[in-house]
């Protein structure tokens, strides 16, 4: 009985929370919440706080002006599959309106689920690759010991993490010293740097810049540069985004820590042995 009661008080406590605290328009640090002032330009989604009440064929949504909750209808965005993430109450959400009825939903994204870190595999290449005939390119992967294979031809993880407040960080990079790069005879794609996320009408939207490190040990950035997706599919462990040139999959990391462990472990012994054989030339 005692377990029952508290099941019910809790479930009580928790839509109070979920839809009260109207009349507040501020971001709040600890949930990643945001008010309209950071929208991006053009951008029509309806942002807040799923309430008590939400289900496969309604949301019902707290905005972020502390307006009173609001009722949509999903039915058709349901049937589409664009219903992104999974709805509870108290996640921070996004509503993209239909044009011809204001209360009916033509997407949902969940964006409390898609923050975090998202990585996806990428292989190095042969240094001047693309300059080689498919001849050579064969014969030099034929011909390639196994054991250089496995030091040089490690994958490595990108991504992003999408954090609070609409910030954003690049997820991938291996520390290694220029001189190591220049001997590898292997290079690997142009790990973007990634400062910013936005939602601009359901599409996912990743800004990144050229970084700028200045003497101060402080890094501004410059140029920066839109990379606007359809998200075609989120889930609780895996996302698809896709734009004109084709779609990609994400799997979700729930530590930075574990990103690249293999690919870092490598470059720590390939520093150790470089710096051994420029000892013994001394």
């Amino acid at each position: 009985m005692k377990s029952k009661l508290f099941a019910i008080i809790s479930a009580v406590l928790l839509s109070t929370t979920a839809c009260s605290n109207k009349g507040s328009n501020k971001p709040d640090p600890m949930s990643g919440h945001t008010n309209d002032e950071m929208k991006m330009t053009g951008d029509k989604t309806v942002y807040g706080l799923a309430c008590e009440g939400c289900n496969d064929s309604t949301i019902l949504l707290l905005p972020n002006d502390g307006s009173d909750p609001i009722k949509y209808d999903i039915i058709d965005a349901h049937n589409k599959k664009r219903v992104l993430g999974s709805i509870h109450v108290g996640d921070w959400i996004g509503v993209v309106l239909n044009k011809s009825d204001k209360h009916v939903a033509d997407e949902v994204v969940n964006l409390d689920e898609l923050k975090g870190i998202w990585c996806y595999v990428v292989m190095p290449k042969m240094r001047n690759y693309e300059n080689m005939s498919k001849k050579l390119q064969k014969r030099i992967m034929k011909d390639m010991p196994d054991s250089v294979k496995q030091t040089y031809l490690v994958p490595r993880e990108y991504g992003f993490w999408l954090r609070r407040q609409w910030t954003a960080q690049s997820v991938g990079y291996v520390s290694s010293q220029s001189s190591l790069e220049d001997e590898s005879p292997v290079v690997y794609p142009q790990l973007g740097y990634f400062t910013s996320w936005h939602i601009w009408n359901g599409k996912l939207v990743v800004v990144s810049a050229t970084p700028v490190f200045n003497k101060n040990n402080t890094i501004t950035t410059i140029n920066p540069k839109n990379d606007t997706c359809n998200i075609d599919y989120l889930g609780d462990d895996s996302l698809v985004l896709s734009d004109r040139d084709g779609a990609r999959s994400y799997y979700r990391k729930k530590d930075i820590k574990d990103v690249n462990v293999k690919a870092k472990k490598i470059a720590a012994q390939l520093k150790i042995e470089a710096l051994q054989r420029a000892k013994d030339q001394e």
